[in-house]
This record gives C-alpha cells, structure tokens and sequence, in this order.
C-alpha cells in the first residue's frame, strides 16, 4: 500500500468514527470548564484517604505521635480540595442545565459535600477497625494487625467501599462506583458502594466476591472467595428494560459464614449464625442458626 492509499483509508475511517450515527450513544459532549471525574485524581484521593484512616501505614513513614495532628491536618486540607474538584465533575457529568449560575451553585454544593464526607472520617476509621480486627482474628495466617493492613486484599476493597458508600449516601454521582471499580480491577472484589454493610465484616482471599447494591450485611459476617450476593432475572418494564431501584439482593444476618464459591440470589434472607457451605445456590430464606452443605451422594 503506497502513501496516497493510507492516506485515504484512515480518511474513510476518521469520516466513518466522526459519523454522528456512530457515536451517539458513546459521546458525551463537555461543557468549557467542566471535566469528567478523574480516575488518577480519585486514586490519590484514595491514598489520602488511607493515609489519613491508617496513620502511619501508608503516606509519610516519618509520622509519630508528636507529628500526627500536624500530618492528618495537611492531609485533610488535601483531601478538602482534591474531593471538591471530583464531587464538582461529578455533579457537572450529571446536571441538565447550561448556566453560569449553576455551576457555581455545583461548586458550593460539592464544597458542602466534601465537608460533610470529611466529617464521617473518624466513625469510618472506628468500624475499619473492626474489618481489620475481624481478618486478623479470623485467619491463622495472619502475623499482626500490621501484615493484615499492609497486605490484605479485603481490607483494601472494603476500605474503597466504605469510603465510596459515605460519598453515595451524600448524594455525590458517579465516583462512588468508580471508587470501588477501581478496587474491584485490583483486587478482584466487586463491591457495589450502594450495598450497606455492618462492622467485624471479612472476605476471606475475596477473589471473585460479588456484592450487589440492595444487599444488607449485619455484623460480623465473614465471606470466602467466590461468594456471589447477586439478583435472579430482572422484571421488565413495558419497553422490555430492566426496572431499576428495586429491592433485589440477600440481606445477611449478623455472624453469617459464607463459605467458597457459593451463590445467593434474590432479596431472601439468610438469618443470624446460618453457614452456607461452599458451591451451594441458595434462592431461598434460610433460617437462624441452619448449616446448609451440599447433600453427599
């Protein structure tokens, strides 16, 4: 193929990818000044985050008791404008009007959330330490607090989720579930952030855990890799879609153990104490206190 041919095969596919019939379920047209949420951004507000929930463990090695006030205080100031900006492209992504007055009206309410976020930072911190009491307790292997901290998958996604869910219930779009996408790439643990789980919570190695956004976890509740708290088929509306916003996962009880790979679909109820064994599908309440295993043949 000579110049003059390339030349005009990548015209023919730039006049093709440039047709609106192409793109317009695909585009999203930015406004001037306004730019989508960003993934490099919210992982340095993640590493903020755990800077400021683990003193210590992660960020400034140098911190002490003496230093800490000072070293959290920075952090915080940070955490203030870095968040601001998202939470501000957020709301940007999702707002309908083309104003000047609304988005200064975005930034202030981003500003407001930001606060508010900031100010769920130590009860975040108490009941993480309750997720990483649960691991360390729970597994053998584990050395000290520190190995599970440092080295733990779990407590890395779950940390992601329990920042991403204060953030959703402060009504900021769109980042929540980038937050904890990004834990689910890194990790293998997908935990919807609309999802609502209770302290002493543990996934056990966590590979391939799946966590829907309806479902409800109580207290102390330990899952092992591969457990799926997922929906059974989705009813349709009249056009044939999905309806969204109903009720569709399990809710699990306090001190429930879900063991390997095992499937629970539907908005059923799995009571307090229950074990369910690995490779088990359960579409059916089960109740307090019940082993469930596989039936030997």
């Amino acid at each position: 193929m000579n110049p003059l041919d390339h030349t005009l095969c990548l015209t023919q596919v730039v006049d093709q990818l440039s047709n609106s019939n192409s793109y317009q379920e695909l585009f999203h047209e930015q406004r001037d000044g306004e730019l989508l949420p960003s993934a490099k951004e919210l992982n340095t507000i993640i590493e903020l985050c755990r800077t400021i929930l683990f003193p210590g463990y992660f960020g400034n090695s140098s911190i002490n008791s003496r230093t800490i006030k000072y070293h959290i205080g920075v952090n915080v100031e940070s955490l203030l404008e870095l968040l601001t900006d998202q939470i501000f492209a957020g709301l940007c992504f999702t707002r309908r009007h083309n104003d000047q007055d609304c988005r200064e009206v975005k930034r202030q309410e981003a500003a407001q959330k930001a606060i508010s976020f900031i100010t769920k930072l130590p009860e975040m911190r108490h009941t993480l330490a309750t997720d990483v009491k649960a691991a360390y307790i729970s597994d053998p292997a584990a050395q000290s607090v520190g190995e599970v901290i440092c080295c733990y998958p779990a407590i890395r996604a779950i940390s992601n989720y329990r920042i991403a869910h204060e953030l959703l219930l402060l009504g900021a779009p769109l980042i929540p579930r980038m937050i904890t996408e990004m834990a689910h790439s890194e990790t293998g643990i997908d935990i919807h952030p609309g999802a609502q789980i209770g302290g002493f919570f543990t996934i056990d190695h966590g590979t391939g855990v799946v966590i829907g956004a309806t479902t409800i976890i109580g207290n102390n509740v330990k899952l092992y890799q591969g457990v799926t708290l997922g929906a059974k088929s989705f009813p349709l509306d009249e056009n044939n879609q999905p309806i969204k916003g109903i009720l569709r996962h399990p809710i699990i009880e306090d001190d429930v153990i879900i063991y390997s790979n095992a499937t629970i679909l539907g908005r059923i109820r799995i009571g307090k104490g229950a074990v369910i064994g690995g490779n088990i599908w359960v579409t059916e309440d089960v109740e307090s206190n019940s082993r469930i295993v596989q039936r030997k043949v």
